[in-house]
């Protein structure tokens, strides 16, 4: 009886790993130093091939790999303890994965990981990938900076609980996919430059939940390199944001339309550019986003609105694009604590003129700032337009116009307007207006204070 139980539960333990695909059986030594590439890639085919299950990079291994490609219902399971680890040399980097969407930097074309044309396919584990992507490695000057994954036209992907650590660019590029799930991951990409967490361009159906990010570039970007992909259905929730620029930036690639996006329950902190940095410029139309229960300490711009034209992909036509819409913003729920930065921490929401962003709401806002505007601050009026001249081939920053004339909240070229409960608290003394609006159509403002004293809204009329 014994004997025929120990038969049963080794039938059960052989069925149940039946669909498991350890590189170890492939090839690999899993050493630290022998490139297990050839290997790992067996794994996965073999994988697709009987129909999906798990390929094991096991733990207490690190196994070394250039690029590999991800396939139908294959999981790749990265044990807890387990590395996955970035070959140093750009010559294990296969140049058949794409490229990188913007314009100058072709250098970013190659990638660690890639999946084309594929379905239902995850990265899994309690592991960790590292790119290996330092200066030692990698530089333009080398040969190029290889992002860490790259996944073009996919469906049904899911990444979650792994660590992601030092690629070389851009950490992950989602083009023109559908139904995505990232949930639980840890983003560290501060070794190199242009480290961006998550960039999700042309997609749709994509849920990010309970993530931390600590960037060197903008640690989530939506974007829209081809007029027919649209960026729309984006769910953000319960994360954290650090990064050497900015939060999160929706636009600046913007050929297509952005739609339907909701960001909660996040933090946002130690920002060195800006927070919501959301730039509609190649043409498409951009509406419809939520932005709710959101903390952000020591982040200028808190959001950052730029409407205007600058091309930004490499596939962009070189002509200059007719200026569709910017319009219906919603942001709710706010804490603001900037008073450790300098007076350049201003709330920044600009179109062009006759072309407006419509329909903006910021209800429920306490925001606290270091103060220190003086007079001649205050008095400004030559604010630099983000126009095709001012810009001069480059994207549209807060340093091309400088020092703003309010210290709260600065709007130009906007059409409707409605602030509610809005609580600003200078440290220091400030000369400027909380709230100035040039060029504000149709607005509304209602409960403002300034130091806990209500401002009179005719107070703040029109720049």
């Amino acid at each position: 009886m014994k004997q025929f139980l120990l038969l049963l539960l080794l039938g059960f333990t052989l069925i149940s790993n039946a669909s498991d695909y350890n590189v170890l059986n492939y090839g690999a030594k899993a050493d630290g130093i022998t490139k297990d590439t050839k290997a790992v890639q067996a794994a996965i085919d073999a994988c697709t091939k009987n129909g999906g299950g798990n390929v094991i990079i096991p733990a207490g291994k690190t196994v070394v790999i250039g690029t590999i490609y991800l396939k139908n219902f294959v999981t790749l399971y990265i044990e807890n303890g387990a590395v996955l680890l970035g070959s140093p040399d750009i010559e294990d980097y296969t140049t058949d994965t794409h490229k990188n969407t913007y314009k100058n930097e072709p250098h970013m074309d190659r990638c660690l990981i890639y999946a084309r044309d594929a379905q239902s396919f995850a990265i899994k584990g309690l592991g960790t990938i590292d790119a290996n992507g330092h200066p030692k490695n990698f530089t333009k000057a080398k040969g190029g900076r290889p992002m860490m994954m790259r996944f073009l036209n996919c469906s049904n992907i899911q990444l979650k609980e792994v660590t992601l650590l030092n690629p070389a660019a851009w950490t992950s590029a989602w083009l023109y996919c559908d139904q995505i799930v990232v949930d639980g991951i840890k983003i560290i990409s501060r070794v190199n430059n242009n480290g961006d967490g998550l960039d999700f361009d042309g997609c749709t159906n994509v849920r990010v939940a309970n993530s931390s990010f600590d960037t060197s570039d903008d640690s989530i970007c939506l974007q829209t390199s081809r007029p027919d992909k649209p960026c729309k259905d984006i769910v953000i929730t319960n994360c954290v944001f650090t990064s050497k620029w900015a939060a999160m930036r929706i636009g600046l690639a913007s050929r297509g339309n952005f739609e339907s996006i909701t960001v909660s329950n996040c933090t946002f902190h130690d920002i060195q550019d800006s927070g919501l940095k959301i730039q509609m410029n190649e043409g498409g139309e951009m509406k419809n986003m939520i932005f709710s229960n959101i903390v952000m300490k020591n982040v200028p711009r808190p959001f950052f609105l730029t409407f205007c034209q600058q091309r930004a992909g490499v596939d962009a036509p070189e002509t200059m694009f007719s200026m569709k819409a910017m319009h219906s913003f919603s942001f709710n729920h706010m804490i603001i604590d900037n008073r450790e930065l300098d007076k350049n921490s201003v709330i920044f929401l600009t179109g062009m003129p006759d072309n407006y962003i419509t329909d903006i709401q910021l209800n429920n806002i306490q925001m606290t700032v270091a103060g220190g505007g003086t007079q001649v601050d205050s008095d400004k009026k030559d604010i630099k337009e983000f126009t095709l001249e001012t810009l001069d081939g480059w994207w549209p920053e807060f340093s091309k116009v400088g020092t703003l004339p309010a210290s709260g909240v600065y709007a130009r070229h906007i059409d409707g307007l409605y602030i509610n409960n809005f609580q600003l608290t200078t440290i220091s003394d400030d000369k400027r207006k909380p709230i100035v609006l040039d060029d504000v159509l149709n607005f509304d403002l209602k409960s403002i204070f300034l130091n806990r004293k209500k401002i009179i809204s005719k107070e703040l009329k029109p720049h």
